[in-house]
């Protein structure tokens, strides 16, 4: 239950000495998510340039004005993103899922958007997605019950079956000089349509994974043809990083 600014009746207080501050454990407060909302925000929006951050909405009403099936999400700079998608259980196989998905896509092309992600849990609709283009990049085991939170993304711009994701495992002779060589290169991927998914290291510093998602195969030939890739890898001869690259996809 909640009362007055949203706290429990269960709150927990825990004063230091002298100063006044009060910290609080407590349930749901507007308040303060609404502030720490407008915080972060006008942060983001300073740090990025992009202030255009709004919502984005589909809804499907039957001839009774009940609603039948609805998405919401959100549009940031060229960046789109689902929040949650629904389709009335009596109404479901008639492909309203498809049409949300199509219909808010098509809005965040409209916004400038060049790309859209979603997460869905393992007892939800990830095969969903995976059918209509989009692509895992992560999960988050130990959803209650057993469960997977899977996370993915979808070009707006590509065809997501032209995309690449490769695996390298790359040694580094001389860990310094390699690692600065590796910042340079995986800095080059944004222009040929390339998104380092992780990047991983051994104890050592000897031996590091990148897992690497293209959008083209033209791209993933283009970044391995990057002069400021080749260039800086040719002046450090020996210490150059040497790498294993494999090209895979979801089991």
């Amino acid at each position: 239950m909640t009362t007055g600014n949203d706290t429990t009746a269960h709150d927990r207080r825990d004063a230091t000495a002298g100063d006044g501050d009060t910290l609080r454990v407590l349930g749901a407060d507007k308040e303060l998510a609404a502030r720490i909302d407008a915080e972060l925000t006008a942060f983001n929006n300073s740090a990025t340039g992009a202030d255009d951050e709004a919502d984005l909405s589909v809804r499907v009403t039957d001839a009774d004005g009940e609603i039948v099936a609805g998405l919401t999400g959100w549009t940031w700079g060229d960046c789109a993103g689902i929040n949650t998608v629904w389709v009335r259980e009596d109404r479901r196989a008639e492909g309203w899922g498809g049409r949300l998905l199509r219909a808010a896509e098509e809005e965040a092309r409209r916004r400038g958007c060049t790309q859209i992600s979603v997460a869905s849990f393992s007892f939800q609709a990830p095969d969903f997605y995976r059918r209509n283009g989009y692509l895992d990049t992560g999960r988050r085991e130990g959803i209650p019950g057993g469960h997977v939170d899977h996370h993915f993304w979808k070009s707006l711009v590509t065809d997501p079956a032209d995309a690449v994701r490769v695996v390298a495992l790359v040694e580094l002779p001389e860990v310094e000089a390699g690692r600065r060589y590796e910042d340079t290169v995986l800095g080059l991927l944004g222009r040929h349509g390339g998104r380092l998914e992780r990047r991983l290291r051994t104890g050592d510093g000897h031996t590091e994974v990148h897992v690497i998602r293209f959008d083209t195969r033209d791209g993933y030939d283009a970044f391995l043809a990057d002069p400021e890739r080749v260039a800086p890898r040719a002046a450090l001869g020996d210490a150059a990083p040497t790498a294993r690259v494999l090209e895979v996809h979801e089991a």
